[in-house]
């Protein structure tokens, strides 16, 4: 479909289509009652004067942010906007807990666990010796009744022991160990970066492949310093925001 770009509205030719596209759709958005549906795609493309192609990826922005749901075989719902959970990375908590702060409800959804030996990766870092078993736990956190995070941690069984998971587990694993009172838990180390979302996340957390996901990987350390816990958690945009506190350094 060629696309039209003359459409009865002034566009920014320095924009990007799809970022004028989107601006549009906005407009369409805050004219519409949530649980409605927009036109099919290809309807909304040609009013858009715009290819298929080119409206995914302006609509893109507004499933991130939870502003519509994409539901296969069915259509794109309009849904209300959803809370954002806020807070600082410099103390370590858990989602349930950062909820609770601001009276949100927070469920796990689709729960994975494997019993395995440890990689190559977890045994250089001192997470398991080559023969000790690990365990780990896969989880789709919901907020709202939506998928709003991918959370994977990988235990040492001896410090995790299967049966843990099934009294009253609600998703953290940080809940978890300090309920239990052991290990003694010290320090956290976080690498904080932007993803493409791989296919299997991407299918648990109802987006696209490929679709930008906050993601924070870290090790969990006991206070002498030994690491028992490496998670990865996938983050979408528009339901956390993260910030940091930064001191401002002495020059001379």
């Amino acid at each position: 479909m060629a696309e039209s770009r003359s459409t009865g509205h002034n566009r920014d030719k320095r924009k990007p289509l799809y970022q004028s596209t989107a601006e549009r759709l906005a407009e369409i958005l805050a004219d519409m009652e949530p649980g409605t549906y927009l036109p099919s795609e290809p309807e909304l493309a040609r009013r858009l004067g715009v290819s298929r192609a080119t409206l995914r990826e302006a609509m893109r922005t507004f499933e991130e942010r939870g502003m519509v749901l994409r539901r296969q075989g069915v259509g794109t719902m309009v849904t209300e906007p959803p809370i954002v959970i806020q807070a600082g990375l410099e103390v370590l908590e858990s989602i349930e807990t950062l909820a609770a702060r601001i009276g949100l409800e927070v469920d796990m959804g689709a729960l994975t666990v494997e019993e395995r030996l440890p990689t190559e990766q977890e045994v250089s870092l001192r997470l398991a010796s080559p023969q000790e078993t690990v365990v780990q736990i896969s989880r789709v956190i919901m907020t709202g009744g939506r998928p709003a995070a991918y959370l994977t941690d990988v235990v040492p069984y001896s410090l995790l022991p299967h049966d843990a998971l099934h009294k009253g587990f609600g998703g953290s694993v940080l809940d978890l160990m300090l309920r239990r009172g052991e290990p003694s838990l010290g320090f956290s180390r976080t690498e904080i970066t932007a993803v493409s979302a791989p296919p299997e996340i991407a299918r648990a957390l109802n987006i696209q492949r490929g679709d930008v996901l906050l993601c924070l990987e870290a090790f969990l350390y006991t206070v002498e310093g030994r690491p028992v816990d490496h998670s990865t958690s996938y983050f979408l945009p528009g339901t956390f925001r993260f910030h940091v506190v930064r001191r401002v350094g002495q020059h001379f």
